[in-house]
């Protein structure tokens, strides 16, 4: 049994975490450690696994475990490195930003790999350190690689993609609280967003010099999910993208190709990410559905643990929707 501890775990990724590892048949939670939780039940941050687990917070590390999962706010994972130095034959996988970006990718003699498994599966399947992708980031990123990799993406990107207010972590704030949020509708960080750099790193490896990407990031007033729609130029036809989507995600268990338009219920609560296509004169529009908690951080998080520990990668993740 592959032994894990969980960093950061009375958050939304830390409990979708302890949920999907308390059920994979190859893995034992050793520790999940919390600052501000320890001592108190995991079941006091996260009710939904009453009945399910035992398993207290704790103030203790245990440096020794085969894998270590940091859920921690961004910034904070390279602080915490530096006050805990886990084996070294502890594999890390980090779900905040600090690891990413290529200039951000080594640290400590360490060598973090970018964890999008449709993109870098070879790598990923030897590494040790892990820098899970951002939400937003995965959802863009499945829905325009195909085009990147046949070299069709050399014009300017329109994208926006809403998401639920779990991105925005469990803190409460001015934009994140009931009364708010409710019945609501808002951008954010436009054409700033943090996760454009991951994004541009990655369709920059497939193509150089790929079009400009202008993102629209918008609040929802649901819980979970992640919808994005982009479109650009596209002198193919319908016919042709298809086949570069179909061809590009032929191997990939997780990213589906769908021939009907998606919505988010097809993906919520699971790893899955649906991607839909459609062409309007000489403009390509794509769509593509995730979970935000789980395929755009937890879920995703797993698949990389599987690859890496040589498991199945769909071990532990055969997780249906509720489309009802």
């Amino acid at each position: 049994m592959i032994k894990a501890g969980i960093v950061g775990g009375s958050g939304y990724t830390g409990g979708e975490l302890i949920r999907i590892l308390l059920h994979h048949p190859a893995v034992k939670i050793d520790f999940v450690f919390s600052t501000t939780r320890a001592g108190k039940s995991v079941t006091t941050a996260h009710p939904d696994l009453l009945g399910t687990t035992d398993i207290k917070f704790t103030g203790e590390v245990n440096l020794n475990v085969d894998i270590v999962f940091l859920c921690l706010g961004h910034g904070n994972s390279t602080k915490f490195l530096n006050e805990n130095h886990f084996s070294e034959d502890t594999k890390i996988i980090d779900l905040s930003n600090d690891f990413r970006l290529n200039a951000d990718a080594n640290f400590d003699g360490k060598k973090f790999i970018y964890g999008l498994p449709e993109l870098n599966k070879s790598k990923i399947e030897s590494a040790a350190y892990i820098a899970n992708p951002g939400c937003f980031a995965t959802a863009i990123q499945l829905a325009l690689l195909p085009l990147a990799k046949a070299g069709n993406l050399s014009q300017e990107v329109h994208i926006n993609a809403v998401t639920g207010s779990t991105g925005a972590g469990v803190s409460p704030s001015a934009t994140s609280h009931f009364s708010w949020r409710n019945n609501n509708v808002s951008w954010y960080k436009p054409f700033t967003h943090q996760h454009l750099g991951e994004i541009n790193e990655s369709l920059n490896s497939m193509q150089k010099d790929s079009g400009e990407l202008f993102f629209l990031p918008t609040r929802g007033n649901f819980t979970r999910g992640i919808l994005a729609t982009a479109y650009t130029k596209y002198e193919g036809t319908l016919e042709d993208a298809l086949g570069l989507y179909r061809d590009f995600y032929s191997n990939a268990l997780f990213t589906q190709v769908a021939e009907e338009p998606i919505h988010l219920k097809q993906v919520v609560n699971t790893n899955q990410c649906h991607v839909h296509l459609h062409k309007h004169n000489d403009r390509l529009l794509i769509t593509s559905a995730i979970d935000n908690l789980l395929k755009g951080a937890s879920g995703q998080a797993v698949q990389n643990m599987n690859l890496i520990f040589g498991l199945e990668e769909d071990l532990g993740l055969n997780l249906k929707a509720g489309v009802y």
